[in-house]
C-alpha cells in the first residue's frame, strides 16, 4: 500500500431508532443515526416485527384511514 493516501478508520456510535447503540468504525468523522438496524428487523428477531414510529407515520396513517362508525 501507498504511505499517505488512505483514509485513517475512526471509532464512530451508530444509534438506531430503536434505542440501540453499538460502536463501529468508518472513514467518516461524524455519528450516524439509522432507522432499523439488527435487533429491531424482521429478518434478524425471528419474524417478530416491531414498529419503530420515530416521525408520527404509524399514527398519521392510521388516523387518516380508520374507520367511519
Amino acid at each position: 500500500m501507498q504511505q499517505g493516501i488512505h483514509p485513517e478508520y475512526k471509532s464512530i456510535s451508530v444509534k438506531c431508532a430503536c434505542g440501540e447503540v453499538f460502536d463501529h468504525q468508518s472513514t467518516a468523522a461524524e455519528d450516524y443515526t439509522i432507522d432499523i438496524c439488527s435487533k429491531c428487523h424482521p429478518v434478524y428477531t425471528g419474524g417478530t416485527q416491531r414498529l419503530v414510529d420515530t416521525e408520527g407515520r404509524i399514527e398519521r396513517f392510521r388516523k387518516k384511514y380508520q374507520k367511519q362508525d
